[in-house]
């Protein structure tokens, strides 16, 4: 039985906020201006943080996570935006893959890290446990590629990233934490829920439905910790 420990990151406070409430035993550090809270989540020793938006700021945070915390797993918790039409208000997207959206294709294909492809493969023993636990989940759980830019999508080049990249869903850090765990060889995944789509657009739409996708995330996150402690 593999022994874990497990780092968390999400985004905003109040992404966090709703897994923070399971923490058992719990310390706090800081690091690189970020509050580190370590503890057990569902049995498995976890060092969490919300680290900001975008790609830098979740960047830090993971590889902080690896230098001094020395995780050996990843997760990205938290809300997304829908991109695919079939995705509804509070679907969760396990992440199969991640890419960035505003990045050359050849910059990390052709040079350091030398990624075999555009898309960063999330670990199959994260998604096999979030397959596992889908009858339990409240809310539907969607298994597909998201992507990662340093914006937020509204109606603005929505159509050119669909096109490109056919992802389930966009966000701002899911691809730099892979990027982080890629290069550090620790298994990652990505689990957000859904705050904002095509017909429920904007970031009044996102500030709406944080708190209750945050909590579906949350859950998720959970099971999935549940699953790995006994496999």
């Amino acid at each position: 039985m593999m022994e874990w420990k497990m780092g968390i990151i999400c985004a905003e406070e109040a992404e966090l906020a709703p897994i923070l409430q399971h923490v058992e035993n719990l310390q706090v550090t800081e690091k690189a201006m970020l509050k580190f809270y370590e503890g057990t989540v569902r049995g498995i020793p976890a060092v969490l943080t919300n680290c900001g938006n975008c790609k830098v700021n979740a960047a830090i945070a993971a590889q902080v996570m690896a230098d001094l915390y020395h995780v050996n797993g990843m997760i990205n918790a938290g809300t997304a935006g829908g991109m695919d039409e079939t995705v509804e208000l509070f679907d969760t997207v396990i992440s199969t893959a991640s890419a960035y959206h505003d990045v050359a294709e050849n910059i990390l294909t052709g040079f350091h890290p030398y990624f075999p492809s555009v898309y960063i493969e999330s670990d199959e023993r994260f998604l096999n446990a979030a397959k596992r636990v889908e009858d339990k989940a409240s809310n539907r759980l969607l298994f597909g590629k998201s992507v990662t830019g340093e914006c937020f999508i509204t109606d603005d080049n929505r159509d050119e990233i669909n096109e490109k990249f056919a992802p389930l869903s966009v966000d701002m850090e899911t691809a730099s934490i892979a990027h982080v765990c890629f290069v550090n060889q620790i298994p990652f995944i990505a689990v957000r829920t859904i705050t904002d789509t095509a017909s429920h657009a904007g970031v009044g739409n996102f500030r709406k439905n944080c708190e209750k996708a945050s909590i579906i995330s949350k859950d998720i996150v959970l099971l999935i910790l549940e699953e790995l402690a006994e496999s």
